[in-house]
């Protein structure tokens, strides 16, 4: 039997608006506590506000997107959140107080939210139902190879060039995005008058989908080990004399993300969830311990190369998870929460370590985050894959005895 088609234009154009918006991210991320701290000399503490009051943005704006994405329209929403990118990188160039600093980041964070929401929901919506697990891996590489990319030109541009260089990097892969944008051709949506009705109010249903919550969570405690990777590996680098290294720690990253996601989205259609999560939080806990454990470069990419299989594989599962347990006509919200749950992840953890490091040093910080990943075995088997083993056992006996 044919399989249904899954490259599109429109699923190509989608990947590549979502890849520029992940890379103007990326590239602030890397080096906005540095700038912060060489800059307005900020504390850590205050530099990783710096870096997660973006994410806030992001957070505040995804509340109101999944509700507001029905009633606009997709390609609409989209649109206004790559302008909104484009606007908002410009002012970094104006920045001087640390202030004015934050008051930017949290607007460019509104900005990234209602884009990358938009993106995927179109997604999710132009992906066969058949292809689901395998159409949202492939996506989500797009994100992964922007923290590739991103990161390193980051990196390489505060060592050798300056942070205006960054900034117009940023404005460049921004300004590109806003010109794909009008290339798509998304049918229009007709819901009934009860979906419709699902959007208005101001009940928590509104807002967010409950049924992506438990799956969330763990998203949450993942993303804020990943963000402490993001937002202080330059930082941590520097003080272990491994910055060589370091500056291709996400391209290792992303190689492996790219090598293994094809088999993790076959897999997840094939065998189901559990056979991706558990061994993915497992590698990523690894990683994220053998990277506040590393002397040599070797060492530091090793870990890159398992925090990249694992936050990699988790990444597109949970997404997919979150797309598979709701209802059509709320992919909008499950997508609005998924990614503010991600978001809170990203948001909190900078802050959070920012605070502990000068009491136990980055090393210490590191081995506090790979404990906290390794919990997450225990707490996703508790709010979802316990439920998921069960169903799969009770489909795989109905199937047995048709």
């Amino acid at each position: 039997m044919k399989k249904p088609q899954l490259w599109t234009k429109e699923y190509v154009i989608i990947g590549l608006v979502n890849f520029l918006t992940a890379m103007n991210f990326y590239l602030l991320m890397i080096i906005v506590s540095e700038y912060a701290m060489n800059r307005f000399d900020s504390t850590p503490g205050e530099a990783g506000f710096a870096a997660s009051i973006f994410i806030i943005g992001a957070l505040v704006a995804r509340l109101f997107a999944g509700k507001w994405m029905v009633r606009i329209g997709y390609k609409q929403m989209l649109q206004a959140g790559v302008l909104a990118c484009l606007i908002m990188t410009l002012f970094y160039f104006w920045v001087n107080t640390v202030i004015v600093l934050l008051l930017v980041r949290f607007l460019h964070g509104a900005a990234f939210g209602i884009t990358t929401t938009a993106a995927a929901t179109i997604v999710a919506d132009i992906i066969p139902p058949e292809r689901r697990g395998e159409g949202i891996g492939y996506y989500s590489l797009s994100q992964t190879i922007a923290t590739a990319i991103g990161p390193f030109v980051g990196i390489f541009l505060s060592q050798h060039g300056s942070y205006s260089m960054i900034f117009a990097a940023c404005s460049l892969v921004a300004g590109i995005s806003l010109l794909m944008s009008p290339f798509l051709s998304l049918r229009p949506k007709v819901y009934a008058e009860e979906p419709m009705q699902g959007t208005r109010g101001f009940r928590l249903s509104k807002f967010v989908e409950t049924r992506v919550i438990p799956i969330a969570i763990v998203c949450l405690l993942i993303y804020l080990g990943y963000s402490s990777i993001v937002s202080f590996l330059t930082v941590y680098a520097k003080e272990i004399h491994l910055v060589d290294a370091a500056s291709f720690f996400f391209i290792v990253y992303a190689a492996l993300v790219l090598i293994s996601r094809p088999v993790v989205g076959r897999l997840f259609d094939l065998k189901g969830e559990n056979t991706i999560m558990y061994l993915a939080i497992l590698v990523f806990a690894l990683g994220v311990f053998l990277l506040s454990r590393s002397y040599h470069g070797y060492e530091l990419l090793l870990a890159a190369a398992l925090v990249g299989l694992g936050f990699g594989a988790i990444q597109s599962s949970t997404q997919a998870i979150a797309v598979q347990i709701t209802p059509l006509h709320r992919l909008g919200l499950a997508n609005s929460t998924y990614f503010m749950f991600s978001d809170i992840g990203m948001g909190i953890g900078p802050l959070l370590v920012g605070f502990i490091i000068p009491f136990i040093g980055y090393r210490g910080m590191y081995t506090v985050v790979s404990g906290v990943a390794l919990a997450c075995l225990f707490i996703y088997y508790l709010v979802h894959g316990r439920v998921a083993a069960s169903d799969r056992q009770e489909h795989a006996l109905t199937r047995t005895n048709i």
